[in-house]
């Protein structure tokens, strides 16, 4: 009982974590905030002029003597209120009016405090920011409550996601000539959005390119109605137009009209599918009862360590469920060498080569973040938002498995497909 109430005691001027108690480091910073952001713009002004506050003109300029330095002169100080991480908070900004070599005066623009900035840069990122770790824009103004005070709210935040959108626009535009791309993942998704003030279904085709080091990029994400061959052509016509070379390697999910496509682009290039969806369709094609069994046959070929192991087990696989159950054969028959192309590079690159998994793991990291808006405002918002969240660093993504043998050449044939 004594310790107990020891303890209650002696956490008793801590207070809750979320109540508003007075924490006097955060006010004493707080504090010395505008006083250090008006010295900052006065030394500024300062080194424009050339000259501090009350102080002469160098004899220089008088002379006639070129001097390096800008004429003008002071004309008083005007208020304005800026938020940043250290919250809210009220400044005098000098003016000044300057006069250039043909006699013409203009106002003096500060380039640490740009004209109409409310906010700096660190707090739009951290509002951004936290929009991207999955709270929607209402939720914002509380979760930032005790940094931004009253100054966040959904229109604040929106005005926010907006300026979003010239970085957006530049990395659509970029030039990929000496991006060298090794090898190339593609895959689909689908997300809904408001469409004429509908719910739609669109395609979100997203593209990754992994470089000679390994790394893997994001390089495309297009919204579009959906995979067919015309959407996929456009893509890769948009990728292509920007420079981007041929690749060594392909992996794709198996969709007909992204295969068409690759086709008429870069014929001949070693291309996989993956081994994750066709697992899937094998398991579309049997009753539920011999699912485990199917599973485990699937998995011991495509996991095998060799691939003279791989080609012996597709072989026996096929046997066997030729007779057990026909569709699941033809199924895999379906696919041919596609399937097993990640076995004409090293062993090292296996694991990274078989599935699309890059991409399945940045569509489940996208689907949970929009979990809290259930539909986004529109099919441009939707594609933005992927590219954000690997923008913001929000998801990161590392080397692929195997990448120091990335540079080693690509056999020429996978596995036999005779069974």
């Amino acid at each position: 009982m004594t310790s107990n109430t020891t303890m209650a005691r002696a956490g008793e001027p801590e207070g809750l974590l979320f109540d508003s108690w007075f924490d006097p480091i955060e006010d004493g910073l707080r504090a010395k905030v505008r006083g250090f952001i008006e010295t900052m713009i006065e030394e500024e002004l300062t080194t424009a002029l050339s000259r501090p506050r009350y102080g002469r003109r160098p004899a220089g300029q008088d002379d006639g003597e070129a001097v390096p330095h800008v004429m003008g002169h002071r004309h008083g100080r005007r208020t304005r209120r800026l938020t940043g991480t250290f919250g809210p908070t009220e400044i005098r900004v000098p003016r000044a009016r300057l006069v250039g070599e043909d006699g013409m005066k203009s106002e003096w623009k500060s380039a640490g405090l740009r004209a109409y900035q409310r906010r700096t840069l660190a707090a739009d990122a951290l509002i951004a920011a936290t929009y991207l770790a999955g709270t929607n824009t209402r939720r914002v103004r509380r979760a930032l409550a005790a940094v931004f005070a009253d100054g966040v709210g959904k229109d604040v935040v929106s005005r926010v996601w907006r300026k979003v959108r010239t970085d957006w626009d530049a990395w659509n535009a970029r030039p990929l000539r000496d991006e060298p791309m090794m090898r190339l993942i593609l895959d689909g998704t689908v997300v809904r959005v408001r469409l004429d003030r509908k719910a739609t279904s669109i395609s979100l085709l997203v593209v990754l390119g992994v470089r000679e080091d390994g790394q893997k990029v994001l390089l495309a994400v297009k919204n579009m109605g959906g995979e067919t061959t015309e959407a996929w052509r456009a893509v890769l016509d948009d990728l292509i137009g920007r420079g981007l070379r041929r690749p060594q390697f392909l992996i794709v999910d198996g969709a007909p009209g992204l295969e068409k496509a690759l086709a008429a682009v870069w014929d001949g290039v070693p291309t996989q599918r993956c081994t994750v969806h066709k697992h899937r369709n094998l398991l579309a094609h049997a009753p539920q009862r011999l699912h485990d069994e199917i599973s485990a046959d699937y998995i011991d070929m495509i996991y095998a360590a060799t691939a003279e192991d791989i080609e012996e087990r597709r072989k026996a696989f096929l046997r066997k469920w030729r007779l057990r159950h026909r569709a699941v054969a033809d199924s895999l028959e379906e696919a041919g060498d596609k399937l097993f192309a990640f076995t004409r590079l090293p062993p090292s690159q296996w694991k990274s080569a078989r599935t699309t998994n890059a991409i399945e793991r940045l569509h489940e990291e996208f689907k949970r973040r929009v979990k809290t808006q259930t539909i986004l405002p529109s099919a441009e918002a939707a594609a933005m938002l992927f590219w954000a969240l690997l923008a913001s660093g929000q998801i990161r993504m590392r080397k692929v498995d195997g990448w120091q043998s990335l540079a080693n050449p690509i056999a020429d044939q996978p596995v036999a497909l005779a069974a």
